[in-house]
């Protein structure tokens, strides 16, 4: 039978089809029943049975050894209390993995709990099936045990109608908890139709059924709270209901989640494809059965239209007729990975930990839970007096002086009691020159009396309502002169002692005060004007200066303030905000500590009505309670009141007193680790010789240094061979000696090379060989060999005058052999004869199918082959020749299948398709010396960096639209990625004097160092989208180093390199070009250590390498859809979009927006 390739492909596509577009039926589950070897749970309406296992269960951060399986549909990792205590609670005070969890029945023969541990291949072999196709971009896993447990036909329990059986509507499910060495998971099918009921009654009333994950009750901030969990329902009867119809593993009703992890975890990892392709046409709708016999035992007669089960043997789909079936490719429309964003699923990790997720219609929100205010992205406990540090820079004019003074990033403290809006600020190291100028600016410490006033009944105080994250900047005009004063604070959240995190500006000039005045300061009030993700307020302000000589002035200054920020706009989270709304601020207090140089301010703030209102009479609402300071007033009936201690503390209200964790439960830090009790919480610190690990909690020792070389435990090659050179740290570098080549560890002798350095050919050049006769001179033609040893690709015959090209084998390429006097243009490559045409334009060569690296060396773009993440070598050929030209950076359009490059010789940026095609310049004006270059291929745009420029520009992957981002503070910039999910730029700059690594959001604003400290020559960077990484390879300090951008938690994984320059990542690998070894070296990021090597024919230097996927990574943003409603330039921030115009926009239809939610 002939079969075309087009048809074949579609018919294969369906066959996947089959396996995943339908819903799963029961006789789909993992095989069940006596005949299965499981095990019944007792029929009651709560049954608990303990199961001890023979291999570890992976839980969160915990290790179990046993669990318990409930009736109610759930595991549990302790013995659960009576069902009256959680029943319609998640999540629980202990730990559960919930399939689906409600007041079950299964009682008087109304349905069965099965479960059992299985090692047995098949299983394993499925549940690696799920596994590895819910995370196709992970490694893939091989679990060594598995957990099945089945719940079948279970009912809702009803006291007063139980033995109706045959009436009550029925749920079946399954959950396979499935392990290995490291990591375990949880994989949760949902028959179809096996979801006929999605509440239970509770205390008389019904109660939505819960999924997910809880870890319980753990110790934290007071004795216990509530540990993290995650829910795979929310509160509405849909979500249970979708359960058997969408899917987060590529298999509808199959569910897959990472639940434990080990040495460290970090949350509940749900499957990454979401999407389903299209059902199948009926004709190819075939069923498969499975292999093993099911459940056979009392079979439970329900509804009419239910199926009966039956044992089969499995059946390999068939076609009906060995023929081709061909469609036209517009009939099929298959998205094989999701691209969702916006819901819970995807987005729980972005929500405080004190806050919950809810899914709406257009999206998601956060929402703190009760006993703590925010706005779900930052939480903090009520009550609770709250922190603000930070370091203040900038460059201030006093009155007259020509020169300002420098502010190099002096220490700003706030302390705030919440419940009576009392704050405290104190700025350090303010030198005398200035510090007096700067007592009438409260508003500098003034925001965060806004962000914890106190409220009055109806309003809300500015963190209650945008969180910690936020940027203000304040114009201060001092009259009758005018001087201005330009204060922009840049405020990051809270860190891990719930403390806010400024960054302050000061730029411009103040009037000048002498030393030794004093300043007192009326009472004064500000509108806030609340809108969409802006507060904007005015004021004026007296204030008078009391002079060292006894004389008295009274003067004034107008403040005007604008605060941006990213609110949820899903939800209804702001929809009781007014629209405007009044600060009060009294007994303001202002000081200026000359012997100590700190300036400080104190000021009581309450946020009410604008028009005043009535007077409130309530103790908490004046903050005339008596409560402690660390506790939160409560407000009752009239004037009474409660008063109650915050997180963390304990008493009566009146009397608050710290809870200390660290003595409560001693081993809250874990090993080797100090526990230091803080108010209100705790804090580890590692002992001496161990440091934080990458997951920020679990102290490891410290690598103390050790000179190799001297103590001979290097893996450099034999002392006769190779040197090894000690660089400091534990790090040396291994070369080989003069005569030897090779990476050092492995070096040869030329003599060892073939047969270009063999001493046949030594003999050829002394005149003379050996024949049967003796010594004869040679006619013999004699190779010509480059400096390492490797045949020259041009070979030529002295006697003849005739040329030809050869291999890395010195074997003669068919069909270059010219005549007397013309020589070919020869090129090493393994992949086939070179090209030997006069080319005037460069050409593509296609590459075949799968995820490849490519990389630049001088003229060529070439390509190695991935297969298991491991370079299939022999399949590495060059697929881009430009004679003439200095490729340096390169990058990859996974959705266009694209190559672009950064060319410095032209200078231009020139892209080509790697399906075949002529290469085309999309840039080639205005370019200094463009290096680093990546691709957005969400917002399908360009960005690259010019090092002659000192700028960073993006455009439209046509080259239109162009527009500088960056260009400012850059000297060297060189390396840039991007990671467009997340809306996020990082970028290297090697500045010899200071060389950093930055970051910003996509459209250039909220830029920030990343990296500063112990960077030498900073060359590659990468980000891998699946772990989050951010790596860098270092030519100075010759390191691999990675972070988390969010943590900061920097880690080497690799010392000793050579002379980086390009990098990039895919899955656990990190490849990386050398230029000292001229050669793509593979290292393995879990072990440290390299693990291949890619010599290229040619050895020259590479530049820049790119991972060409075969498939885009998961994940939208804002700029997905509508090129997200932007005229031009739609650029990604981690919270929503910036619509920019072109520097040089060519119509005046362009309209700029702000970063937007």
């Amino acid at each position: 039978m002939f079969w075309r390739d087009q048809g074949w492909l579609l018919w294969a596509t369906f066959l996947g089809f089959v396996a995943s577009a339908h819903s799963i039926r029961r006789d789909e589950f993992f095989p069940f029943g006596q005949s299965a070897g499981d095990q019944v749970l007792e029929p009651e309406n709560d049954r608990t049975q303990r199961l001890d296992l023979s291999a570890p269960l992976l839980f969160y951060d915990r290790s179990f050894d046993s669990i318990f399986i409930n009736t109610n549909g759930f595991v549990a990792t302790e013995e659960p209390p009576s069902e009256s205590t959680y029943l319609g609670k998640m999540p629980p005070s202990f730990g559960m993995i919930a399939a689906l969890h409600g007041d079950l029945d299964t009682s008087a023969g109304v349905g069965k709990v099965f479960f059992r541990q299985d090692s047995r291949a098949d299983v394993l072999r499925r549940a690696a099936e799920h596994i590895n196709r819910a995370f196709p971009y992970n490694d893939e896993v091989d679990p060594t045990h598995a957990v099945v447990v089945t719940w079948v036909d279970v009912a809702p329990h009803t006291p007063h109608t139980r033995g109706d059986g045959l009436e009550k509507k029925r749920n079946s499910f399954q959950l396979v908890l499935a392990s290995l060495q490291k990591a375990s998971y949880a994989i949760l099918l949902y028959a179809r139709d096996g979801v006929q009921f999605s509440s239970t009654l509770v205390q008389g009333s019904d109660v939505i059924m819960h999924g997910g994950f809880s870890k319980g009750l753990v110790p934290g901030f007071w004795f216990t709270s509530q540990g993290p969990y995650y829910r795979t329902t929310s509160d509405e009867e849909i979500s249970v209901r979708e359960l058997a119809e969408q899917t987060n593993s590529g298999q509808r009703g199959v569910w897959v989640y990472e639940i434990g992890t080990s040495p460290t975890f970090s949350d509940v990892s749900p499957g990454e494809v979401t999407d389903l392709p299209t059902e199948p046409p009926p004709f190819l709708a075939q069923t498969t059965e499975p292999s093993w016999p099911l459940y056979t035992g009392e079979q439970v007669k329900n509804d009419p239209e239910q199926i009966e089960i039956h044992s089969n043997q499995y059946q390999p789909l068939q076609p009906h007729d060995p023929e081709v079936v061909e469609l036209d490719e517009t009939e099929i429309n298959v998205d094989v990975f999701s691209y969702n964003f916006g819901t819970c699923s995807n987005n729980r990790n972005k929500c405080s930990q004190f806050a919950d997720c809810r899914d709406y219609s257009s999206g998601f929100c956060c929402h703190c839970r009760p006993g703590f205010y925010g706005n779900g992205i930052q939480c903090v406990a009520e009550g609770k007096p709250q922190r603000m540090n930070g370091k203040i820079h900038g460059r201030v004019f006093v009155g007259s002086s020509p020169y300002p003074v420098e502010l190099g990033g002096v220490d700003l403290h706030s302390y705030v009691v919440v419940n009576d809006g009392r704050s405290y600020v104190a700025i350090s190291d303010i030198p005398e020159t200035l510090g007096p100028s700067l007592l009438p600016l409260s508003v500098l410490g003034g925001v965060i009396g806004w962000a914890f006033a106190l409220e009055q009944p109806g309003y809300r105080n500015g963190f209650s309502v945008i969180g910690g994250e936020f940027t203000r900047e304040a114009e201060v005009t001092f009259m009758p002169w005018n001087e201005k004063l330009i204060i922009r604070q840049e405020f990051k959240g809270t860190d891990e002692l719930d403390h806010l995190v400024v960054k302050t500006t000061l730029e411009g000039k103040v009037p000048e005060m002498p030393l030794g005045s004093t300043v007192t300061m009326d009472p004064y009030a500000e509108i806030y004007q609340y809108g969409s993700n802006l507060i904007t307020s005015s004021s004026t302000r007296e204030y008078k200066v009391n002079m060292p000589d006894g004389s008295t002035e009274t003067r004034t200054y107008q403040c005007r303030q604008t605060i941006t920020f990213q609110s949820c706009q899903h939800g209804d989270s702001l929809r009781d905000v007014k629209p405007s709304q009044m600060l009060s601020v009294d007994q303001v207090f202002v000081l200026y500590d000359v012997n100590n140089k700190i300036l400080r301010y104190a000021m009581s703030n309450k946020v009410g009505d604008v028009n005043g209102g009535e007077p409130e009479e309530n103790p908490c609402f004046t903050g005339r309670h008596g409560c402690d300071n660390n506790a939160v007033c409560r407000p009752g009936q009239g004037s009474q009141f409660t008063c109650e201690c915050a997180a963390g503390f304990l008493g009566n209200g009146r009397d608050c007193d710290d809870i200390d964790e660290c003595r409560e439960n001693p081993q809250i830090c874990g090993y080797n680790a100090v526990c230091n009790n803080q108010p209100g919480t705790y804090r580890c610190e590692c002992e001496d010789g161990f440091q934080f690990g990458s997951d920020s909690r679990t102290c490891v020792e410290v690598d103390r240094p050790v000179n190799h070389c001297e103590d001979g435990t290097h893996d450099c090659d034999t002392p006769e061979r190779a040197q090894c050179s000690y660089t400091g740290s534990s790090s040396f570098i291994c070369s080989c000696l003069p005569g030897y080549v090779g990476d050092g560890r492995n070096c040869q002798g030329l003599a060892e090379q073939g047969a270009c350095g063999s001493e046949e050919r030594d003999s050829l050049l002394g005149g003379t060989v050996f024949g049967p006769r003796g010594p004869r001179p040679s006619e013999s033609h004699i190779p010509a060999c480059d400096g390492n040893g490797e045949y020259e690709p041009l070979q030529c015959d002295r006697r003849t005058g005739s040329c030809w090209c050869v291999d890395r084998n010195g074997v003669e390429v068919r069909g270059t052999r010219s005549a007397p006097g013309r020589t070919p243009m020869c090129i090493h490559d393994d992949g086939g004869p070179p090209d030997v045409r006069p080319t005037p334009r460069p050409d593509v060569d296609p590459l075949p199918p799968g995820t490849h690296l490519l990389f630049a060396q001088s003229g060529r773009i070439e390509h190695v082959p991935l297969e298991s993440y491991e370079m299939r070598k022999e399949g590495a050929k060059a697929v881009l020749h430009l004679p003439e030209r200095v490729i340096i950076g390169v990058a990859y359009d996974c959705v266009e299948k694209v190559v672009y490059w950064t060319d410095i010789t032209s200078p231009a940026i020139s892209k080509a398709s790697i399906q075949g095609g002529e290469p085309t310049t999309v840039i080639r004006t205005d370019l200094g010396s463009p290096e680093g270059i990546t691709v957005d291929h969400i917002g399908r745009t360009i960005f690259w960096t010019d090092s002659m420029k000192d700028r960073i520009e993006v455009a439209s992957l046509d080259g239109s639209r162009r527009r500088v981002i960056v260009d400012s503070d850059l000297i060297n910039p060189r390396a840039i990625v991007a990671d467009p999910v997340h809306g996020h730029l990082y970028w290297t700059d090697w500045n010899r004097e200071a060389p950093k690594i930055e970051t910003s959001y996509m459209d250039g604003s909220n830029r920030r160092v990343l990296v500063q400290n112990d960077l030498g020559l900073p060359n590659g960077l990468t980000y891998d989208f699946q772990s989050s990484l951010l790596c860098w390879a270092d030519a100075g300090t010759h390191k691999m180093e990675c972070m988390h951008p969010d943590r900061g938690d920097r880690t080497s994984v690799l010392e000793g390199i050579q002379y980086p320059f390009g990098i990039t990542s895919y899955g656990r690998k990190i490849f990386y070009t050398d230029w000292k070894r001229n050669a793509v070296v593979a290292m393995d990021r879990h072990s440290g250590r390299e693990s291949d090597e890619f010599q290229p024919a040619k050895q020259t230097k590479l530049y820049g390498i790119t991972s060409a996927y075969s498939q885009c990574p998961p994940g939208r943003n804002y700029c997905s859809v509508n090129n997200g409603g932007c005229t031009h330039l739609c650029l990604a921030t981690p919270n929503g979009r910036s619509c920019k115009c072109p520097n040089n926009p060519a119509t005046a239809a362009c309209v700029e927006r702000p970063a937007e939610y």
